[in-house]
């Protein structure tokens, strides 16, 4: 692989996470908040891929012009010699150093990265990891009056940490995706990121009430109903979930950006 295929690849990958920056494919990768970086190591990546091409032009026509002015001087003697020198140039230049064609498989994170856009995270990864909800700093204010839209760690750590507070005698909303566990109990998830994918880990709802009956993992769906005071515990790691009474259930479609930010209050 010589340097023009490095920047080649270099500029590939620069562009493809700039596309991903600039839209909604970045989000299966990584939190929403974390973009501006995304998008600057992306314009790096694509800058040193310029400025690698322009190097070796400017190499290149250095070694044209000290050619060139070589040749059209000196003797004829000079001229065999250089004559010589050049063979030896050219046979060097023939047998220059190359990297082992194997890097041409660093192509294939590429290519993989613009072909295959990977699922997020959803229920087999639920089911298998235990509850990530922790104890918040606090709790903030709720506004008064209406349905309350909260996510699944907010409504979590709430009906936990704070046994319902301000969550009793109000409607509420909140969107996840379903999965169930060994017994069979429905839960609605939302998989929550400290920095990207690969550290996504659970936070659950058991759902009671008026739960739909055929339930497909990984469906979205919004939840309509009240806080419960019941608990039970995650298979998993035995970390607490509290449950949900569910009045109303619809299907919804997979959300541009499917995970939630660890909810800290």
């Amino acid at each position: 692989m010589n340097r023009q295929a490095q920047a080649a690849l270099l500029f590939l990958l620069g562009a493809t996470v700039l596309h991903a920056g600039l839209t909604d494919l970045h989000l299966r990768y990584v939190k929403a908040g974390l973009r501006p970086l995304l998008l600057l190591c992306g314009a790096v990546l694509v800058v040193t891929a310029m400025a690698t091409v322009w190097y070796e032009w400017r190499e290149a026509s250095g070694k044209r012009d000290h050619d060139g002015s070589g040749s059209g001087s000196g003797d004829g003697s000079d001229g065999v010699g250089e004559s010589g020198n050049g063979g030896g140039g050219e046979h060097d230049h023939g047998g220059g150093h190359h990297e082992p064609r194997i890097s041409w498989l660093l192509a294939l994170p590429v290519l993989a990265l613009i072909l295959v856009a990977p699922p997020a995270l959803g229920s087999y990864s639920a089911t298998h990891t235990g509850t990530a909800l922790q104890k918040p700093f606090g709790f903030p204010e709720l506004p008064a009056g209406g349905t309350l839209r909260l996510g699944v760690g907010e409504y979590a750590a709430r009906a936990v940490y704070d046994d319902g507070r301000d969550l009793r005698d109000r409607p509420i909303e909140i969107t996840g995706f379903v999965a169930l566990d060994p017994s069979g109990v429905p839960y609605l998830v939302r998989m929550s990121l400290n920095c990207c994918a690969a550290d996504g880990q659970p936070v659950k709802i058991a759902l009671t009430g008026e739960v739909p009956p055929v339930l497909q993992p990984d469906a979205w769906l919004e939840v309509t109903g009240t806080y419960s005071p019941r608990r039970t515990k995650d298979p998993v790691n035995d970390g607490p979930v509290p449950y949900f009474e569910v009045t109303s259930a619809k299907p919804v479609p997979t959300p541009n950006d499917p995970y939630d930010e660890v909810w800290n209050g």
